[in-house]
């Protein structure tokens, strides 16, 4: 009877423990309904990432002009730095002597200077035979003249004398035009909402008073403040250069903001976000190489207009050449920095060439793990901390390595690759000094033992199997009871 009661309860026990079985499916989200649910919103989020980092990728390249417009606009050294050695290039040297040689020709009689000496000459009273022989001196005397003018501008042009004018011209012309642009107060030239550019007096006034006043004239110091402005120009393109100036300083600052935002939250939002990174940093990639063919078109352009009318091919391509450098050098430190972020994103993915890349190192830094552990070097607390905020350090890591960059724009390729060997250093420095759990590291000695990057067995870790071992005993009375109605045929 006993056997009987205890196979009864054993039997309400098993009936108890379905029932409550099928509640838990019932309320999981595995039910057919929540999957459904699931599912729809991760679809949505994949559209929503999709869409993100596409606008991101196609808006990173307008940010990247603007960002060079706004640099070369703005700041005035930067405008210097890049001008400036132009005044050193062969090419724009040989220029800039023909443009004054063509200038003095054209304002000076040469000829006539000549002529007119040789005339003076003629009326000393010169024997026959020496007049006739100054006339056939007469042109090419003139022709020395002109390549002596011409040897003293080529060494005028040549000098440290000249490259020091014309980053001097550099320099004053850029800050007046910024100036007028901005609507600096202090400046002498004025541009008005309407077009007008205007000679303001009372900037000049002032200065006319300091000086008189410098010079010991004290009744100058009763010249009044006196506003009134002389209209020199009106032109709707001033208007539009102003405009230009505006969107493009505004642009260039806010719009990679906007862009690295939108990458962002792009990736944040997606299903599977190494994925979504890959694509990120590969999309990046190819938008900068098709900027980067978009300038070559656009250089055969500038110099199939320029030259040769207004300049030699080869002083506008010289001319293009310095004026693009920068941006240049940026575009291919940001096509370096985009595949470093694809082929990062790719290998922190769930795919089996990921996998298996990823195997090939694990059971190396486990193995350093394991030699560093037996000659005491175990971080102890410290590697599990580690091992426990693992994810935030790296997350974080990669943030700061891009914030960086981001904040000393314009990027080159030497601060792109610095900025890498950092992040990855401090990569490999966490993977060394965590500490794994138990399990993981049995599954890292076995992936160690294959060497084919799969883990080698299945292991239960001693916690596992004390908790297994509570679960039944838990579930099922493991008395000679229990035992005796388990062999009792159901």
């Amino acid at each position: 009877m006993d056997d009987d009661r205890k196979l009864e309860a054993l039997h309400a026990r098993v009936a108890e423990l379905e029932a409550q079985n099928h509640e838990l499916r019932a309320a999981s989200p595995s039910a057919p309904g929540a999957a459904h649910d699931r599912t729809t919103a991760g679809r949505w989020r994949a559209v929503v990432a999709a869409v993100l980092i596409t606008v991101a990728v196609v808006l990173a390249p307008v940010a990247t002009l603007g960002t060079w417009a706004r640099t070369q606009l703005v700041d005035t050294e930067r405008f210097v730095q890049t001008f400036a050695p132009l005044a050193h290039e062969p090419a724009v040297q040989s220029f800039v002597s023909d443009q004054v040689m063509d200038a003095i020709d054209e304002n000076l009689d040469i000829d006539g200077l000549v002529g007119d000496l040789f005339a003076g000459i003629d009326g000393l009273g010169l024997p026959p035979r020496a007049a006739a022989a100054l006339a056939l001196l007469e042109a090419p005397a003139a022709d020395g003249v002109r390549s002596l003018i011409a040897d003293g501008v080529d060494r005028v042009v040549e000098s440290p004398q000249f490259a020091n004018l014309w980053e001097g011209a550099l320099r004053e012309t850029h800050r007046r035009a910024i100036a007028v642009i901005q609507g600096d107060p202090n400046a002498v030239l004025r541009l008005s909402e309407d077009g007008t550019l205007s000679l303001e007096l009372s900037v000049v006034i002032e200065q006319v008073k300091e000086a008189l006043v410098a010079r010991g004239l004290g009744f100058a110091e009763r010249i009044p403040a006196i506003d009134r402005s002389i209209p020199i120009v009106t032109a709707d393109a001033l208007v539009l250069v102003r405009t230009i100036y505006q969107v493009a300083v505004a642009a260039g600052y806010w719009l990679p903001w906007a862009v690295l935002g939108l990458l962002g939250v792009g990736i944040a939002v997606a299903r599977r976000r190494a994925r979504a990174l890959a694509w990120a940093g590969f999309g990046l990639a190819a938008s900068f190489l098709l900027l980067a063919a978009g300038m070559g078109i656009g250089e055969q352009f500038f110099i199939g207009t320029v030259s040769p009318s207004v300049m030699p091919a080869a002083t506008a391509q010289t001319l293009f050449d310095q004026l693009t450098a920068l941006i240049s050098s940026t575009i291919l430190a940001l096509v370096v920095l985009g595949v470093f972020v694809g082929i990062g994103g790719w290998l922190a993915g769930g795919s089996a060439p990921a996998r298996a890349v990823r195997g090939i190192a694990g059971p190396g830094f486990a193995a350093v793990r394991s030699a560093a552990d037996r000659h005491g070097l175990d971080p102890r607390g410290f590697g599990a901390l580690v091992e426990r905020w693992r994810s935030a350090i790296v997350a974080v890591t990669a943030g700061i390595g891009v914030l960086v960059l981001f904040l000393n724009r314009p990027a080159t390729v030497g601060s792109v690759l610095s900025t890498l060997v950092v992040v990855l250093a401090v990569l490999v420095v966490v993977e060394l000094v965590r500490r794994p759990a138990i399990g993981m590291r049995r599954a890292e000695v076995e992936e160690t033992r294959n060497g084919d990057g799969e883990p080698g067995g299945t292991e239960v870790e001693p916690a596992a199997e004390a908790t297994a071992g509570s679960a039944v005993g838990a579930g099922a009375d493991t008395g000679p009871a229990a035992q005796a109605g388990s062999t009792t045929p159901v």
